[in-house]
């Protein structure tokens, strides 16, 4: 069992129900020997009350008075009680008539023992010696075997409800024990890069999950630190690099003014462009930053899907045809969506850049809009190769590139990471697969929605470009 409550409620009632069980057999073989003692003891007494009808003179009385005596007081009990008394020689003296001319079982060495004497069943016996007579005086079992059953079947029964009880009371009692570890999970899972102040409530009880989650506090304090240090470095240095960038790139305009062989003009023009790269990886990295740190503030707009999209395919289709491709474009559903025009606008170009750059000449770069269920799900999908499915969980990692063999296409491996952030930012997500596409990558954003108001009348599907 993989959770902990299971394990907790599962012991309890394990160890509470053969704790039980235990109770129950010791008192069973308890019980059963303290009846089998009290049978004894009545044996004894009959025995007692037979001896005393005998009288002392016993010893001289013949066959018939000892059996016309014995039978005095045994004959109301014969129910109770079954006795054979012989003498010496093993010749009978007197046996009662319940025995129906059986003898009771001797086993030497005992005095008290239990044998089966068919078809009477079996029997408690106690041997007494009444020189020169023996007389053996046994007692019916079957109440005592019956009362056991009973008692069995009480247990059964009381096993079961307490097993029933157990796993109830187990699960309450997890309830309460795992219930600090549930807040402190809680509270973990709140506690991201955007959201390091946040700590876990530490109880009145200072018990070990006090401590707990006094040690967890002091880890996410030491990363809040470590988190905030490392931010402010990369703000700092980039800001701090961005003045000598500009500088240089200055020098290196302004010697492309002067007298220059081909040779040197061209490596001033590899130097521009490694400038501009960098300064935009700067800018990325920066954009990055300030999105940890939750900095960047959206101009969040409620929005029609179908207009962002009727705006934003025209110019991807025009890309896409600069680059001897097609791009299509499919609307469903309609709703409102507040989202930042511009950033999201800034993530679907850069998907589509991708989806460019992967794709042979002449191939169909297709953007499905769908909104549903009160989510706007976006899906670009591309003819590229597409990526196996580890590929795809690292694609949106930082400087993380997978280019296609004998492409070597520039960029710094930030145009995804950023993507991801900026939908992050509208509380939605963003993932890529391979395994539903058809043909190449599939990525897809999903925004939060709701309905849209019943202004005008449009259709339910509509080819935006193509």
């Amino acid at each position: 069992m993989r959770s902990i409550g299971a394990r907790i409620v599962l012991w309890y009632a394990l160890t509470a129900t053969a704790a039980l069980a235990g109770l129950f057999v010791a008192g069973h073989y308890l019980l059963e020997r303290y009846l089998l003692h009290q049978l004894d003891e009545i044996n004894e007494a009959q025995f007692k009350e037979l001896k005393a009808a005998l009288g002392p003179d016993y010893p001289s009385l013949t066959p018939l008075a000892v059996d016309e005596r014995i039978r005095e007081v045994t004959e109301s009990a014969s129910a109770l009680f079954y006795i054979d008394m012989h003498g010496p020689m093993t010749n009978r003296f007197f046996k009662s008539h319940n025995l129906h001319g059986l003898a009771i079982p001797d086993i030497r060495g005992q005095h008290t023992y239990t044998v089966t004497l068919d078809p009477i069943g079996p029997l408690r016996v106690t041997e007494f010696r009444l020189p020169p007579f023996d007389v053996t005086v046994a007692t019916p079992l079957a109440p005592l075997h019956e009362l056991m059953n009973g008692y069995r079947r009480v247990f059964l029964g009381l096993l079961a409800g307490m097993l029933l009880l157990t796993v109830g009371i187990g699960w309450i009692l997890s309830e309460l024990i795992l219930r600090p570890v549930r807040v402190m999970q809680a509270t973990a899972v709140r506690i991201r890069s955007d959201n390091l102040a946040e700590r876990i409530p530490v109880g009145a009880v200072k018990d070990e999950f006090a401590q707990l989650a006094l040690f967890l506090n002091q880890m996410f304090d030491r990363l809040e630190t470590s988190f905030a240090e490392i931010r402010r470095f990369a703000a700092d240095a980039s800001h701090e690099l961005k003045t000598p960038l500009s500088l240089v790139r200055l020098h290196a305009e302004r010697l492309l003014t002067g007298e220059l062989g081909p040779a040197q003009r061209e490596a001033l023009q590899v130097q521009l462009e490694e400038l501009q790269r960098i300064d935009q990886i700067i800018d990325e990295l920066l954009f990055l930053s300030r999105a940890d740190a939750n900095a960047v503030r959206l101009d969040l707009r409620e929005t029609r899907p179908d207009d962002f999209l009727n705006a934003f395919a025209p110019d991807a289709a025009v890309l896409a045809e600069h680059h001897g491709q097609v791009f299509g474009c499919r609307h469903v559903g309609n709703g409102l969506v507040a989202i930042d025009v511009n950033r999201l606008r800034q993530v679907l170009l850069n998907l589509l850049m991708n989806a460019l750059a992967v794709s042979p000449p002449g191939g169909v770069i297709d953007l499905e809009s769908v909104v549903a269920d009160g989510v706007w799900r976006l899906s670009m999908i591309d003819d590229g190769p597409g990526l196996a499915p580890a590929q795809c969980e690292r694609i949106f990692e930082r400087f993380v590139r997978f280019t296609p063999i004998g492409q070597d296409r520039p960029g710094s491996g930030l145009g995804l990471a950023i993507s991801q952030s900026i939908v992050r930012l509208h509380k939605g997500t963003i993932r890529a697969t391979s395994d539903d596409a058809g043909r190449g990558l599939r990525i897809v954003i999903e925004l939060p929605a709701t309905a849209a108001a019943a202004t005008r009348t449009e259709p339910a599907a509509a080819e935006l470009a193509t």
